[in-house]
């Protein structure tokens, strides 16, 4: 492992150009390192604590919000099959509850805050005097200018007095000892696996494990029926009925709790699918560096073995809270399934290799410890995404440990310094401030202790922001819009407000972009403290970030000034041009891009392959960003402009690259991951990218990236590669059965079906079954196609009913047909007008095809775009559903009735990737971005005024090797691209629009060091 430190500026100069001969320790020692760091060099003038630390024996009110996931929904009360023993009761209303009920006050959420009231109480009591811990639960007032999330959510304050160290302490006492991470998981799984027939019900042994899962974990498990069908969705071609047939596992838990038991669960399925299960030990700081960026790695193993591999949370015990009498899954188990115990040795072997190969360089980075608990309360996410887009790792303190200490760990010194710049954005986004109130108004009433208490925490629910308060100071601390809620509403405050006082706001930001918000010879700074009577220092914090420090005696004119400097920050927007268009777009000496900065006053930056790393880095290289735009926030609606102007230079084949979500049932994956070859040929011939959930993700969502033109022809050849089925099923007859065994059924009804609609026909053996009490043989048919082909379905049904009818079947004793969509025609309320005006349509001429009227020689040659991109709206068999199923179908007593939203004739999904550029195909706005208000209402991002997460071999597995803990065999019953800066769109605070302080949050991949 080679350790990274003291290398002032290095970045400027370009790490990928390092190697360890260049004073890396070429010693590989236990990754497990105690957090013991070299300081990171600092800057000349020094770096000064977010807060003042406040002399021994001060007493000091620390105000923060508990954030309980008071929003979080229970399941609905029809749709439970199943609970674990308690679940039920504690995550829905009691009877008789009104309609309409906030979710806050559903059993668990009140538990929660009652539980947390009594933590309080019991320190207090506990603190002979020492410190005081008040909880107030309230709504949050709306502000405006600030949209903060919904307003009906229930916020829980904490406030405590007493002397810093230990009222930090109880605060962090108070995090980990509170269940704040609630959330809830869900699992998809097919009726066949878990219903038992016989028993007209869930499978005993399933249940009986489902409880084993949630007494060890301590979540609460529901098993629920499948999602109500939405009644529209066959008419706007979005429903798949074989996914919405499926049963669901859904798991409430704090997030290591509920992880747990979904990956147990997952265990399960594979168990009852007949796989074999093992465990592997590995150091956790290795399972990201072993994946490798985006997963490629682990995927790659998983083709090759047809293995799935269970990787376990990245960040275990980073929130402390542990549900009484629960069991953590081990920090470092890789759990393995597979087919047989060959394929699971051929994994470990594969792993095990990788770990032999694998070197790792290490960096210890500085973050201020209030940002850090920031970052680690609402945006874990986040940094999981960083680290598996760069395939490296992060060892961030407990929660409340006041450490601000982060290592990052990568195999190359690139991603490390990429991980490590992304981490320092998200550190960007959070502001400081200090008020000092430095002569208070003798005419004003100084605050008692209950009232500051009280005053804290109204400030802190209505805000978001964590404050502290001593000797008539306030310190504030959260995103950026939160802090300057707080201080708007202090500003408001009698005794503050008529009080001399000086004011300070802290805002972090990349080195790199110092000129840039500074401008030639401090020229924007000095014009913004000579407008706004403020005066900003830049002080530096680490090699990565410093500090614009802006101060004020005047509350509007602070605000006014730190309004000015946000609009000189940079927003940027970055997105990917392939190398082979540079040339044209720069021009001739650099005529054309010129032009086009000098035209919009953007400043554009191109970086190539050598410049990410030079040739012969990974192929995940290839898509990444490489075009990045940046201006001052006050002309961010110019970015846009030129990143269209530059796209027009390039050929329509290779622009604007895009991404598509393909739903695909996860199983299913397997079988595709092992044609890995197949679909990197197909990466190759339409240049687009194929990602795959991880395998402990369990989704179903497949995405499809790459050129925005190329994207619907790549998911229409890779939906190519997934097969469906559907079912008719109608009474036998001496003439339906000699059609179907004639020569005419199979030379003109099946070729007709190939030729045409690419549906093959499987005609299955006749069967006996009861209807109305008779016995009915009945005929089954059984139509294949590829998902590409789905929309089509519809049509094929219809000609071969067609067929059918005319030997003999009654067309309303068919199970399984598809009703077309509700069309929206006003005939159906015209029905007594007879005039020519309004006269009725009249009956379409009769043909081979019931949609269109008449039918074209060689009609494959002659469809459409649209028709060859048809939508994956498939009908799969539903025989599988027991009758205690479609009991729970409130009225839907015909056999047809689960069909009847089977019909969709094109992809929704597709076609709306053949829109133009202003499409929903741009990727959403991400953290790098500012936000710009409207020049005609202009706030400034301001509240109105007034207004208010060594390699060890074993073979244990704790659910057992194909069979469960209570030895109950389950076996299968027959077997089985770009960031962007938004202009003028609302910002939620849950993830603030700071403008970037590095490179792209998909990890920008342009060489270390200040624009050229």
């Amino acid at each position: 492992m080679h350790k990274i430190s003291n290398f002032t500026g290095s970045a400027r100069h370009g790490w990928e150009k390092m190697t360890p001969s260049m004073g890396f320790g070429m010693s590989r020692p236990h990754p497990q390192h105690d957090m013991s760091v070299t300081p990171p060099i600092k800057r000349s003038m020094g770096t000064q604590p977010a807060s003042p630390v406040p002399a021994p024996g001060t007493i000091v009110n620390l105000s923060f919000n508990v954030p309980f996931s008071s929003n979080l929904a229970g399941p609905e009360v029809e749709d439970v099959i199943y609970a674990s023993p308690g679940a039920f009761s504690r995550w829905t209303f009691p009877e008789g509850t009104a309609e309409g009920t906030p979710f806050h006050k559903l059993p668990v959420h009140a538990n929660n805050v009652e539980t947390l009231r009594s933590l309080c109480r019991a320190m207090s009591e506990n603190s002979e005097g020492r410190l005081q811990a008040t909880v107030t639960s309230s709504s949050p007032n709306p502000i405006p200018g600030l949209q903060r999330g919904p307003l009906k959510a229930l916020v829980t304050n904490v406030c405590l007095s007493g002397e810093q160290e230990m009222v930090t302490r109880m605060r962090g006492r108070i995090l980990n000892d509170t269940p704040i991470s609630l959330r809830c998981e869900t699992v998809d799984i097919d009726s066949n696996l878990i219903i038992d027939p016989s028993a007209d019900g869930a499978r005993a042994d399933v249940l009986s494990h489902l409880d084993g899962v949630a007494d060890c974990t301590k979540a609460d498990i529901f098993l629920l029926g499948p999602k109500q069908i939405d009644e529209s969705a066959s008419f706007n071609g979005n429903l798949d009925s074989n996914l919405e047939s499926r049963l669901r596992i859904v798991v409430y838990g704090d997030m290591e709790s509920a992880e747990h038991a979904k990956t147990r669960i997952l265990i399960m399925i594979d168990q009852i699918l007949g796989r074999q299960v093992d465990t592997l030990r590995l150091e956790l700081s290795l399972h990201t560096l072993v994946c490798g960026r985006a997963r490629r790695n682990i995927k790659l193993i998983e083709s090759a073995t047809s293995t799935a591999i269970y990787m376990p949370p990245p960040f275990p015990q980073i929130y402390g809270y542990i549900p009484p009498g629960a069991t953590r899954r081990s920090r470092d188990e890789v759990i393995i399934t597979g087919e047989s115990q060959d394929n699971i040795l051929q994994a470990k072997k594969r792993i095990h290799d990788l770990v032999i190969g694998t070197k790792t360089f290490v960096k210890d980075v500085h973050v201020t410890n209030n940002k850090l608990d920031s970052i680690l309360l609402e945006r874990l996410d986040k940094i999981r995404k960083i680290i598996e887009a760069n395939g490296s790792y992060v060892i961030l303190p407990q929660l409340g440990l006041q450490q601000g200490i982060v290592r990052v760990q990568a195999t190359d010194i690139l991603n490390v310094e990429r991980t490590v710049r992304e981490i320092m954005a998200l550190a960007g986004q959070f502001y400081s401030a200090s008020w000092w109130v430095t002569h208070p108004d003798p005419s004003q009433r100084p605050p008692t202790a209950g009232d500051i208490r009280a005053m804290l925490s109204d400030i802190c629910i209505n805000s978001g922001a964590e404050i502290s308060f001593e000797k008539l100071n306030f310190h504030i601390n959260g995103s950026d819009d939160a802090v300057k809620a707080a201080m708007m509403v202090i500003g408001g405050i009698p005794f503050v407000k008529k009080s001399q006082y000086t004011m300070r706001v802290k805002i972090e930001l990349a080195n790199e972009h110092k000129e840039f918000v500074s401008g030639k010879k401090n020229g924007k700074i000095n014009k913004i403290m000579s407008q706004s009577n403020v005066q900003i220092v830049f002080d530096g914090f680490n090699e990565y970030n410093f500090y614009i420090d802006v101060r004020g005696a005047q509350y509007d004119a602070t605000r006014s000034g730190l309004d000015l400097v946000e609009q000189e920050m940079p927003a940027s927007i970055s997105f990917h041009v392939p190398d082979q268009y540079h040339k044209r777009i720069i021009g001739i000496g650099g005529q054309h891009i010129q032009r086009i900065m000098k035209k919009y006053s953007v400043f554009v930056k191109f970086s190539n392959a050598m410049d990410r790393g030079g040739v012969g880095k990974e192929d995940d290289d290839i898509k990444v960003d490489n075009v990045i735009c940046r201006t001052p926030a006050r002309n961010a609606q110019n970015l846009d402009l030129v990143k269209q102007e530059i796209m027009d230079m390039v050929e329509k084949v290779d622009a604007e690259f895009v991404s598509e979500h393909v739903v695909i049932d996860r199983l299913f994956h397997r079988e595709l991951v092992a044609r890995m070859s197949e679909i990197e040929e197909l990466e190759k011939k339409w240049n687009c990218k194929i990602t795959f959930p991880s395998t402990e993700q369990a989704s179903d969502v497949v995405t499809v990236s790459g050129p925005e033109y190329q994207v619907p022809l790549a998911v229409d050849e890779f939906l190519g590669m997934v097969p469906e089925s559907h079912e008719l099923a109608f009474p036998s007859s001496p003439e339906l059965r000699a059609f179907l065994t004639s020569s005419e059924y199979h030379n003109d009804v099946l070729q007709k079906l190939r030729d045409q609609y690419v549906v093959d026909v499987t005609v299955n053996e006749p069967k006996q079954e009861a209807i109305d009490n008779k016995e009915i043989l009945v005929e089954g048919l059984l139509l294949t196609y590829t998902r590409n082909n789905a929309g089509g379905l519809k049509d094929a049904v219809d000609f071969l009913i067609s067929r059918l009818v005319a030997h003999g079947l009654e067309a309303t004793t068919i199970k399984g047909t598809i009703p077309r969509p509700k069309s929206d025609s006003f005939e159906e309320s015209l029905p007594f007008f007879d005039s020519k005006l309004l006269q009725r349509a009249e009956p379409p001429v009769v043909t081979d095809s019931p949609t269109r009227s008449t039918f074209a020689g060689d009609e494959a040659e002659q469809r459409s775009l649209f028709d060859k991109i048809r939508k994956p709206g498939s009908m799969g068999s539903m025989s599988s559903l027991s009758s205690f199923l479609d009991r729970r179908k409130n009225g839907s007593g015909s056999p047809g009735s689960l069909f009847k939203h089977a019909s969709s004739n094109a992809s929704k999904a597709s076609l709306v990737s053949m829109e133009s550029r202003d499409s929903g195909y741009r990727n959403p706005w991400n953290d790098s971005g500012i936000n710009l208000p409207d020049d005609d209402n202009h706030h400034s991002g301001w509240p109105l005024a007034g207004t208010r997460p060594a390699l060890q071999m074993e073979n244990k597995f704790p659910l057992g090797t194909g069979n469960f803990g209570n030895g109950t065999t389950i076996s299968l019953p027959g077997g089985v691209a770009g960031d962007a800066t938004p202009k003028h769109d609302a910002r939620a605070s849950a993830d603030s629009g700071r403008p970037s302080t590095s490179h792209s949050a998909s990890g920008y991949p342009a060489p270390i060091g200040p624009p050229r």
